[in-house]
């Protein structure tokens, strides 16, 4: 027999030889050329028995005799027994070396794909499973230097055979397609360029969808009562194998990413149009990989595990997530934190992190130097991760490339080491024996595990076992003289602060020795993790908190968010939930008041954005806790910051630090907490020395500090009792550099350019107003000055404001827009000045320009011209017709004042003015605005004031009774306190009037007063009188009355 000769070139030759001496390579291959399809399959089926018994000792003499080249084209035949045939001997021979040099391969691979794609439409299960073994086959023994796929089409036309391969509802055909569509996934098997992501990305998709899909399949027809555990454990098995099988596709999909990286024709396809949308880029491709590991494989994986662990399933998979970082670099620091804050399930009976899991893999199948592939993929993934993780904390800037570089060579060398269960590693680290180099980086890396899993809320070990065990590492690396990395004693930190319980403190040489490493690191930033807790744990012991408080809250407010920011002040029912950080740092501001001082020097000293953010939270914090009394705490040193302003920026405070304003309005709002009327101690008064004094020095376009400087004052003054009232002017009556300010703002009032913001105009008006009204109250005109003695006398006015009459009123004519409060102010102190008759020693009204010669009439009014009147009573009409109801407050008191100040010099001017036709309408207008409106303060005023000057041409007896009807069916109770305070007036004025000839309205009326309540006889304002409103403080009673 000629199968039985010696060697491959002696059956060579004899192929070659005379027609005498025929083999049987020879003879098979003339039946395979016959016509005959009996002789077809029986050819190919000889040669198949040949091959069976030696393939490495026959196959070389039927390559020589090209039969390979007849069995690829009888793959299109339409005889499945003779594909059958065809395949399996082909399958044989790709056994042999020789028939891929001879590239039989490149000549029939479009014949294999041409008829794997014609047999999938058949029921042949057999059929398929051979033709996609001998695919499988040829894809994994093609060497690498020879192109298996000449054309893109035929590369294409291979991935979707094998996409339909994949789908089949024959877990056997599907799971021969997988192990052809990892081979398939190789570098040289695809066409560049381009390369076809797009038909890559749909083999994948339905790769793993078939996967998914029989994962499902056998979950729901899991066995239900005595069923057999075998068919169980057989089904759990079945199901490994498949998804074994579809995680190396995946993995040879991830290799061929990587390999595409450092090819630049491979990134993109360059045959696309610049302008079209490029989604077929590598770069896509590895983002769909990154996606369908997040989606598919790891739920697949995490699955599998709640019955079984496999090894060889894991080491496939956590090389998938190794290559994954590579792959997408650029999100490689998302993928980690993903991973690591991702459930696991029911596998370890608690919720789990990727660190927990690879380290349960190591202490499983590691421990015993067995399964070195899966240690060192284990070992690679969690390096990877861990660095991943530490590079890109979660609020606190990256470490250095040193620290990196040092962390990176102790993971290397520490990793492998590690295959210890949770206990054995607690323990280890709970060692105090001495160390040697290499059981020290051992500890060094389990620290930063334990660290980097309890950040992502990843607690397996005990909390008061893990406090123990870092205490004992780090009282070891004293014992030792030793100093550990940089980020491993900030894991320590970090740990000790999170697994420290509530009832349990550190000993105090424990913080001592914490303190002594401190002191060695450079920058607190380096050691520090933004976490509520451990920003407690720097606070809760003084030793760390005198020496590092300052620098730890500089850090927390640096590195925390401002969403809290805009918390309103609402009732507590509907007070929005603070956020964890806030909860804990009020909880130590609360136990802990000295911590406010050093929130006020960060204010101070701090980045503005810090600044800020202290100041929201004080700010909070103030609001949401007005039993804690921290007001003398926060005055008396907020007096010292500004002290050492002065003196050291006395020319210029404004230029010292620009968190001076931040620290201001916090001041005012300290003020404003005052609930009720308070007595100024000699803290508030050389307070309110030292903010005057700061005024006095500013210019009016220093808003930021004139604004909260002029809030305080304002409520300082109306804040408090009468005899403290007297004491707070007389100090700012002192300060010229105080008044000259206010001199020049009131002129500024009108002025387009460079003018100041409208609410520091409204503020020095009302400053203007009250301090008018106080010197005059207390006719403040001693010579001596004021010194900083707790009982100061009276001080003389040491600097008059010159104010122009007509300025004022054409400020009034022609109001700015939005400045309703601006024009309420300046009203506030028109009224004040016309009760005091212009008599003010501390406001001279000066003529505008030259002034015409005085009327008869402008004699009496003096300094008054009646032009004036007329022009202030059309700009109040004006005023109230606007329908604001603050600023209708103010109109009816400024004319109120008005009214008094004509009837005492004429009561015939005061009469003509208060009966003028224009009043009727403009009381209609203002009634016109709903139901009920005559109950509104300002009109019930604004009708008494016309009722009083008994002017029936604007409100008529019959007018007036209907109002009173409508009191009479109104519900007293639901009204204002303001309003009842209005109301009781005019009925005051009606009764007074003593001429009311209807005994029924009489009856109406007496009705209505006994209705009303008691208290609104007494004249008190309303609880909440002090506000801030747009930014200025307001007493609603100053501008009211």
């Amino acid at each position: 027999m000629i199968m039985n000769q010696d060697g491959m070139e002696e059956s060579a030759k004899n192929i070659e030889g005379s027609s005498g001496n025929t083999s049987l390579p020879l003879v098979l291959k003339k039946l395979l050329l016959s016509r005959d399809e009996t002789l077809q399959v029986a050819s190919a089926h000889c040669i198949t028995a040949v091959l069976v018994h030696s393939p490495a000792k026959h196959a070389p003499a039927f390559i020589h005799a090209d039969i390979p080249e007849f069995l690829f084209e009888h793959l299109s035949s339409s005889s499945e027994v003779l594909v059958w045939s065809s395949c399996n001997c082909l399958t044989l021979l790709v056994e042999e070396p020789l028939f891929f040099s001879k590239c039989h391969t490149v000549y029939g691979i479009e014949a294999v794909v041409r008829s794997l794609q014609g047999s999938l439409k058949m029921n042949n299960i057999e059929l398929h499973k051979q033709g996609l073994l001998l695919f499988a086959e040829i894809l994994t023994r093609q060497p690498e230097e020879i192109k298996l796929f000449t054309s893109s089409a035929m590369c294409r036309d291979a991935g979707r055979a094998l996409q339909e391969a994949v789908s089949s509802p024959v877990l056997e055909v599907a799971a021969e397609a997988l192990k052809a569509t990892s081979a398939f996934l190789r570098k040289d098997h695809q066409s560049t360029p381009p390369v076809q992501y797009g038909e890559l990305r749909a083999l994948l998709e339905a790769m793993l969808n078939r996967c998914a899909e029989f994962s499902q399949t056998l979950l729901s027809r899991r066995p239900l009562g005595h069923a057999s555990s075998r068919d169980s454990e057989k089904a759990i098995l079945q199901r490994g194998k498949f998804l074994l099988s579809t995680l190396e596709g995946f993995r040879s999909a991830c290799r061929l990413a990587i390999e595409f990286q450092s090819e630049p024709s491979a990134q993109e396809n360059p045959f696309t149009a610049p302008s079209a949308k490029k989604e077929d880029t590598l770069e896509a491709f590895s983002e769909f990989l990154l996606s369908a590991c997040d989606s598919l494989c790891i739920p697949m994986v995490m699955r599998h595990l709640e019955q079984t662990t496999h090894p060889a399933l894991m080491e496939v998979f956590l090389s998938i997530l190794h290559n994954l970082f590579v792959i997408v670099p650029h999100m490689k620091e998302k993928f980690s934190k993903k991973l690591e804050d991702l459930v696991l399930g029911r596998w370890m009976r608690a919720s789990s992190s990727f660190i927990r899991l690879t380290l349960e893999l190591k202490a499983r199948f590691c421990s015993d130097l067995s399964h070195s592939a899966l240690n060192q993929v284990c070992s690679n993934f969690l390096y990877y991760m861990c660095l991943n993780l530490l590079s890109a904390p979660e609020k606190t800037g990256p470490p250095s490339k040193e620290e990196l570089s040092a962390v990176s060579e102790l993971l290397q060398h520490g990793l492998p080491q590690i295959s210890s269960r949770s206990p054995e590693s607690l323990a280890f680290l709970s060692d105090r024996q001495y160390m040697e180099g290499a059981a020290r980086q051992r500890q060094y890396c389990i620290l930063l595990l334990f660290y980097l899993a309890y950040i992502h809320e990843d607690r397996f070990v005990s909390e008061a076992e893990l406090f123990e065990a870092v205490q004992s590492f780090l009282l070891s690396l004293q014992d030792q003289g030793e100093r550990p990395p940089l980020v491993v004693f900030k894991a320590s930190i970090y740990l000790l602060a999170i697994c420290q319980d509530k009832d349990n403190t550190l000993r105090e040489t424990m913080v001592s020795a914490i303190r002594k490493f401190l002191e060695g690191i450079p920058d607190l930033q380096l050691v520090y993790t933004h976490h509520p807790l451990l920003l407690r744990f720097f606070l809760l012991y003084p030793e760390l908190m005198s020496r590092y408080g300052h620098h730890v809250l500089e850090l927390w407010f640096f590195w925390e968010d401002s969403s809290y920011e805009e918390l309103d002040d609402v009732t507590s029912a509907g007070q929005p939930a603070l956020p964890a950080s806030l909860v804990v740092l009020f909880q130590l501001l609360r136990s802990i008041p000295s911590i406010l001082l050093i929130l006020l020097d960060l204010i101070y000293s701090s980045p503005v954005d810090t600044a800020h953010k202290v100041l929201n939270s004080l700010r909070t914090f103030l609001r949401r806790n007005e039993d804690i009394q921290v007001g003398g705490l926060i005055r008396g040193h907020f007096l010292l910051i500004l002290q050492r302003l002065l003196v050291e920026h006395g020319a210029s405070p404004s230029g010292a630090s620009g968190n001076l304003p931040l620290l201001l309005s916090l001041l005012s709002l300290m003020q404003l907490r005052n609930v009720s009327e308070q007595e100024l101690d000699s803290v508030a008064m050389k307070l309110l020395h030292q903010v005057s004094k700061l005024c006095g020095k500013c210019s009016p376009t220093d808003v930021d500090i004139l604004q909260p400087s002029f809030n305080f004052l304002y409520w300082s003054l109306h804040q408090t009792t009468p005899s403290s009232q007297k004491r707070a002017a007389a100090v700012l009556l002192s300060s010229t550099g105080l008044m000259e300010l206010l001199e020049k703002m009131l002129a500024l009032t009108l002025a387009k350019a460079d003018s100041p913001r409208t609410a520091l105009l409204c503020s020095a008006w009302l400053l203007t107003a009250s301090f008018s009204a106080q010197q005059h109250k207390g006719s403040l005109q001693a010579s001596r000055t004021w010194g900083l003695a707790l009982y100061p006398v009276p001080c003389q006015v040491h600097q008059t404001l010159s104010v122009e009459m007509d300025q004022v009123l054409k400020a009034l004519s022609f109001p700015k827009k939005k400045a309703a409060l601006l024009s309420a102010a300046i009203l506030c102190f028109l009224r004040t000045a016309l009760r005091q008759s212009f008599s003010s020693a501390l406001v001279a009204l000066v003529p505008s320009g030259a002034q015409p010669l005085p009327a008869t009439e402008d004699t009496v009014l003096a300094p008054l011209r009646m032009s004036q009147v007329r022009s202030l009573v059309i700009g109040l009409q004006n005023l109230l017709v606007q329908k604001d109801p603050l600023l209708s407050q103010a109109c009816v008191g400024c004319l109120e004042a008005l009214l008094d100040y004509l009837d005492a010099r004429s009561p015939d001017i005061a009469l003509h003015v208060a009966s003028q036709p224009w009043n009727r309408f403009l009381l209609f207008t203002l009634l016109d605005a709903g139901e009920n409106s005559f109950l509104r303060p300002e009109i019930l005023r604004l009708m008494t004031l016309f009722m009083r000057y008994r002017s029936s041409s604007v409100l008529s007896h019959e007018e007036v009774g209907d109002v009173l009807q409508g009191v009479a069916l109104a519900d007293l109770s639901t009204l204002s306190n303001t309003t009842l305070q209005a109301l009781h007036g005019f009925f005051q004025q009606l009764q007074s009037m003593g001429h009311l000839a209807d005994h029924s309205m009489a009856q109406t009326l007496q009705a209505s007063l006994e209705g009303l309540p008691p208290s609104t006889s007494s004249g008190q304002p309303p609880l909440q009188d002090m506000l801030c409103l747009g930014g200025v403080a307001v007493s609603l009673s100053h501008i009211r009355n």
